[in-house]
């Protein structure tokens, strides 16, 4: 399936900035499930100062804020050909061993309400069949929009409110994969949806290592696992390590962000 996609993240501020750096994570590689036919990177507002490889090995993209600017624009767009339709990334592996997989972050540490989740996949020896219904677990006690959450909600916080987003459900499941033993990482990316071009943010979902298969994809948001409709982009312990933006500034200037987002075929 060939996906065209355009994506642009508008910073706008009440006050001149003194000085700003942000990490750019909205560059897709090529691997055996995507190939990117073409990708475009358009910065405004500010300059490109690096691109390397992060310790997940996504493409980053360094930015500074042009010194007195009130808008920073960053525009991707470009096509995405999948090729893959079961789920299963498989036994990719990158500098970053298995363990370091199994490790919580502030935005992942396990509460009572996770350890209970955690506690059916311990009960069940069909991994595959017992991570499916963690996320649909997930889903049954925290529904998606039930609850206000931020970037910066935790996974228990996120299942003690009883809603969330993508990103909530994404962290709840990896936290509740890693108390039961099991290598677990936040994915982040684009899904076509059916129903309509334009989106309202980029998606993220989770994936978990299965001996035997390597690395599954579950979608708690959507109940699936993914499919060609997905482009992934980043990876990390959590929402903050896959960020498609994340950055400093220096001021006490008010922020506005507006995402413009299409996905079709």
């Amino acid at each position: 399936m060939k996906l065209k996609i355009s994506h642009t993240t508008k910073y706008t501020y009440d006050a001149p900035v003194s000085y700003g750096l942000q990490q750019v994570r909205l560059t897709p590689t090529s691997t055996k499930h995507q190939t990117v036919l073409n990708w475009n990177v358009s910065i405004s507002g500010g300059k490109r100062e690096l691109e390397f490889q992060d310790q997940y090995q996504n493409h980053t993209l360094l930015v500074q804020a042009e010194a007195g600017t009130t808008e920073v624009s960053v525009q991707v767009s470009g096509e995405i050909e999948t090729h893959s339709s079961d789920g299963v990334f498989g036994k990719v592996y990158g500098s970053a061993p298995l363990w370091h997989f199994c490790q919580s972050t502030p935005r992942t540490i396990p509460g009572r309400g996770i350890h209970k989740l955690a506690q059916n996949i311990r009960a069940n020896d069909d991994v595959l069949t017992s991570l499916h219904a963690l996320s649909e677990t997930i889903l049954a006690q925290a529904p998606y929009g039930e609850a206000n959450t931020f970037a910066g909600t935790s996974a228990e916080e996120a299942l003690t409110a009883r809603g969330g987003v993508c990103q909530d459900h994404a962290q709840i499941f990896v936290s509740a994969a890693r108390v039961a033993g099991i290598p677990a990482r936040y994915v982040s990316g684009y899904l076509m949806m059916d129903d309509r071009i334009d989106q309202d943010a980029s998606h993220a979902w989770a994936e978990a290592h299965i001996v035997g298969l390597g690395w599954v994809g579950f979608d708690v948001s959507n109940g699936i696992s993914p499919d060609e409709r997905y482009v992934r982009v980043a990876t990390g312990l959590d929402s903050r390590d896959a960020a498609p933006i994340t950055g400093i500034r220096r001021g006490a200037m008010a922020e506005t962000m507006i995402v413009s987002l299409q996905i079709q075929q």
